[in-house]
């Protein structure tokens, strides 16, 4: 297996930090999948157990100026590592105002993930270069389920109890979702094909619901979903408060697109396309 890229574009590299500052956030420990044309940091926790899951894809081309590598086999041209998230984010964290990035699998005595940031000092044309040789595991693709999260996701087309809605500004969520979380552990989301979302949260001692309305709904969610539903019937989803706000805290710019798909009583999935990064997070319902 081989694998060597390389960053020199400025906006492209304050890019890539902010994608992985964001999984740092949103997962400890992640699987990189490395393909010829993608990349791919996956969570894939068992939602069954209360795990959220996540599918971040990155188009390899609208990042990197060089980019090599070579599978486990010709048949399997991929490479599936496993990380803690927090160790790449630091490492480019040191990439600010660089000349140049460099990532590749190396082997010190383990195996690694070598980031390389060339800095160019000031006042001078001398530059120095600055190492961090990130931990990983490589994964074997037949032992490892890493690809639940776009299974969920090709599910939820069939659903019938599926509300699509498009999603207020994050930040806002943010904010309301903070202040609920003083009150309670618990939070109720719903949705339904007018354009309709709310946040609410219900104790024996109080009941708070926030509403946003005139979200709008994707053409799609209205065709796919039964004709025994009518518009204004709500799709709820019960999860855990913490679980959703390290969702919204995780959030580094606004996406140009933002969905959530509820399933009732079963999943809630966000959707959120940046630029030309995918997002795909998965809450499943509280029992």
């Amino acid at each position: 297996m081989k694998f060597r890229a390389k960053i020199v574009d400025a906006a492209c590299l304050n890019h890539f930090t902010r994608v992985s500052n964001m999984i740092a956030k949103l997962a400890k420990t992640c699987s990189l999948r490395i393909s010829p044309d993608k990349l791919n940091f996956i969570l894939s926790d068992k939602l069954a157990s209360g795990g959220v899951s996540m599918w971040c894809e990155l188009e390899q081309e609208n990042f990197f100026s060089e980019f090599q590598m070579e599978g486990v086999s010709a048949e399997n041209n991929e490479i599936y590592l496993e990380l803690t998230s927090e160790n790449l984010s630091r490492a480019l964290k040191t990439a600010q105002n660089a000349r140049a990035l460099k990532i590749k699998l190396t082997n010190k005595h383990f195996p690694c993930l070598t980031v390389s940031v060339e800095l160019q000092f000031s006042s001078s044309s001398s530059s120095r270069i600055v190492t961090h040789d990130i931990p990983i595991k490589v994964i074997s693709i037949s032992a490892e389920v890493l690809c639940s999260c776009l299974n969920q996701r090709h599910a939820l087309r069939d659903v019938v109890s599926l509300v699509s809605i498009y999603l207020p500004a994050l930040k806002t969520m943010k904010s309301v979702v903070e202040k609920m979380k003083n009150i309670s552990n618990h939070l109720v989301i719903e949705a339904n094909l007018n354009g309709e979302l709310n946040l609410k949260i219900e104790t024996e001692l109080v009941c708070v619901t926030t509403h946003f309305k005139d979200l709008g709904n994707p053409p799609s969610s209205s065709e796919s979903t039964s004709q025994d539903r009518r518009p204004e019937d709500m799709a709820e989803v019960h999860v855990d408060i913490k679980k959703l706000l390290q969702f919204l805290a995780g959030q580094q710019v606004t996406p140009t697109r933002a969905l959530c798909n509820i399933v009732s009583n079963r999943i809630v999935h966000f959707d959120l396309l940046h630029e030309d990064v995918s997002l795909q997070y998965f809450i499943p319902a509280l029992s």
